[in-house]
């Protein structure tokens, strides 16, 4: 659990490769994030993208083209986290279900350094906090107050199925 070092100088051409090398393989992965401690790089970059198959119905988010984050910061704007199913690279065949902020703000330098601040909500303010989650070292079982709802992902299914009838069952 090593903490991610910042990230001095954000114009350089060696960031902007780490950058490039880190969207190639999210390209040929199929994924949506990646942070750099996962390949292996202990600097505070994340590299991002939402695609629209990858977007919740009705929760007013579109797409997102491939974003760098270089020291990005987060600032819940949520009084409450709601859990979320996640999954990571880090861990693959495994889903858990995980409590995020909703809405948070955040903030982060870009390639050419300049500072940019924007909010984010729902799946994408999910997306976010779980990849800056890895710069601090931290992979999203640690967050998760319930283990049992850490599963495989044949599994998934199955449990989503069954709380649908204990649902159906209370109503």
């Amino acid at each position: 659990q090593q903490i991610a070092d910042p990230v001095a100088k954000p114009a350089t051409k060696a960031v902007a490769a780490l950058a490039r090398d880190m969207q190639e393989t999210l390209e040929d992965i199929g994924a949506s994030g990646l942070a750099a401690p996962q390949v292996m790089v202990n600097l505070r970059v994340v590299v991002y993208r939402m695609i629209p198959s990858r977007i919740p119905k009705d929760s007013g988010l579109k797409s997102i083209p491939w974003t760098v984050m270089i020291n990005p910061e987060i600032t819940p704007e949520s009084k409450s986290q709601v859990e979320v199913w996640e999954r990571c690279l880090s861990l693959p065949g495994l889903h858990g279900k995980v409590p995020r902020w909703p809405e948070i703000s955040i903030q982060y330098q870009t390639l050419t350094g300049e500072w940019i601040s924007h909010n984010a909500h729902s799946s994408w303010a999910a997306l976010l906090q779980h990849e800056c989650d890895h710069l601090d070292g931290m992979l999203y079982p640690l967050r998760m107050q319930d283990l049992s709802k850490l599963l495989f992902e044949s599994e998934v299914h199955h449990w989503l199925e069954q709380q649908e009838t204990q649902n159906q069952a209370v109503k």
